[in-house]
């Protein structure tokens, strides 16, 4: 059955038309944390699996939701030959951090795939359990949300070796759990109109996510970024901008009007791609002050939110402005309910703030412990055109600076040294390492490499990728950070 092309976020199709749909690009994916995984398909032929076969009605549908799409997105989803798939094999095993897939071609069609490509962690971390710790595996998988991640949890077993371990559906108590944890964070805002889903990414397959979006209806949301699962269950699709629009662009300033500028709606400006307090805020603000009639939101989505929160209000007191605020990443109830106090103490009406949830609704109410969450998986814009770019964001100390370029990756064939080296395209193959994007598949297996994994499982850049990130933070941070 082909993929729809609706079977992504809201915001892929607003970005396309704020960007260069038909530009080369490409984007990379990797686990920030989880250990040693193994990888347990053909990655190249995964990602082909999901690239969608557009139809009439789903621009018509679009259309009607304010996604009008332009002739440029129209042939970029269409240029599948154009996609350049670099992974590596079936069989090999990872290490936190290590960028394994590499996707380049058109921006629209690569940027689309991220929501499905994402809930390959699931495959992963079933694979790697497997062949870990049956037992645990068990215990992981004794009860799942739905029929497809149960079948792709015995297709993974299949294709590791691993016998089938007993795996029970239990699709209403998994919808009871996401109504009752809706219910909550409706209860703390007091308005499900002030809420909206954002977990596509955080699932694990897409009939998963729209039995957490039925139960989310159920409880009085509307909105989701999910553009199939809105049109499915008659809500409102939503989203307007993520990291990497802002990294097209180099700036904040220059990515937030190009949204302004190219789109008619209003916009919601992302603010810590790479600074939030000292770029993103100053940029948003301006432009609202531009036009503060227009409506447009602030989004905060990593670092300390509290403080930014206070800084942003304060600020836009300063300047005589009200935008709205828009606050997601990690949220649950208690600190909906802490952003809620803090909401009334600086005067800030109930309209002009609202919630996004992922991760909370989707993945936490699973009873399955193989979340997105688990092993950080991400999926990140590292090149668009010739120039290489980063997300920078606030968060350095916790490791989530992404990678420039077109990185591969060389994995150590003997001596002494970082177990995997993160290297670029064309880069000379270090001493003593070999290209393991370019290595031959094999039958999944962790024997003998545990030890590895607890002794030297260290990660690096070679003097290629480190240049790169040494220039593009010079480049945005002339005066240090």
């Amino acid at each position: 059955m082909a993929t729809s092309l609706l079977a992504t976020d809201g915001y892929k199709f607003s970005m396309a038309e704020a960007g260069w749909p038909l530009r080369k690009e490409t984007f990379y994916y990797a686990h920030r944390k989880g250990g040693l995984q193994v990888m347990p398909l053909d990655l190249a032929a995964f990602v082909r699996s999901l690239i969608p076969e557009p139809r009439p009605e789903d621009y018509e549908y679009l259309a009607r939701y304010d996604y009008e799409m332009g002739v440029g997105f129209r042939a970029a989803i269409l240029r599948k030959e154009k996609l350049v798939v670099r992974a590596i094999p079936r069989g090999a095993i990872f290490f936190a951090r290590e960028p394994i897939l590499t996707l380049t071609g058109p921006s629209a069609l690569i940027s689309w795939v991220e929501p499905l490509l994402l809930q390959l962690n699931f495959r992963i971390q079933v694979a790697t359990q497997a062949l870990t710790d049956r037992e645990g595996l068990s215990r992981a998988l004794a009860t799942v949300t739905c029929e497809e991640q149960k079948r792709i949890a015995l297709e993974t077993l299949e294709a590791v070796g691993v016998k089938p371990v007993p795996i029970t559906v239990d699709t209403e108590g998994y919808a009871r759990r996401v109504r009752e944890t809706v219910k909550e964070l409706i209860e703390a805002v007091e308005d499900p109109a002030r809420i909206f889903e954002v977990g596509l990414r955080a699932a694990t397959c897409l009939e998963q996510h729209l039995i957490a979006l039925r139960a989310c209806k159920d409880a009085g949301v509307e909105r989701t970024s999910n553009v199939e699962g809105a049109r499915q269950l008659g809500m409102i699709p939503v989203g307007t901008m993520g990291h990497e629009h802002i990294q097209r662009y180099g700036s904040d300033d220059a990515a937030f009007r190009a949204m302004r500028e190219r789109r008619p709606q209003r916009s919601s400006y992302l603010l810590d791609t790479f600074d939030t307090l000292t770029s993103g805020i100053p940029a948003a603000f301006q432009l609202i002050r531009e036009d503060p009639g227009a409506g447009d939101s602030i989004r905060f989505d990593s670092g300390n939110k509290k403080l930014q929160y206070l800084y942003a209000v304060t600020r836009a007191r300063d300047l005589g402005i009200r935008p709205v605020n828009i606050l997601e990443d990690g949220l649950d109830a208690e600190a909906t309910r802490e952003f809620e106090e803090l909401r009334r103490q600086v005067g800030w009406e109930p309209s002009a703030q609202f919630y996004g949830y992922g991760g909370h609704i989707v993945a936490r109410t699973m009873t399955c412990p193989f979340t997105r969450d688990r092993v950080a998986a991400i999926y990140k814009l590292s090149q668009t055109g010739a120039q290489p770019v980063m997300k920078f964001g606030n968060e350095l100390a916790e490791g989530k600076q992404s990678i420039p370029g077109v990185p591969v990756l060389f994995r150590r064939r003997h001596g002494d040294g970082p177990i995997g080296l993160v290297g670029q395209e064309g880069e000379e193959v270090p001493e003593g390492y070999f290209p393991l994007m370019d290595a031959e598949a094999e039958t999944p297996s962790l024997v003998g490499a545990q030890e590895a994994s607890a002794a030297q499982a260290r990660v690096a850049q070679t003097p290629a990728t480190r240049a790169l990130v040494e220039e593009l933070t010079r480049k945005h941070f002339p005066k240090g950070r």
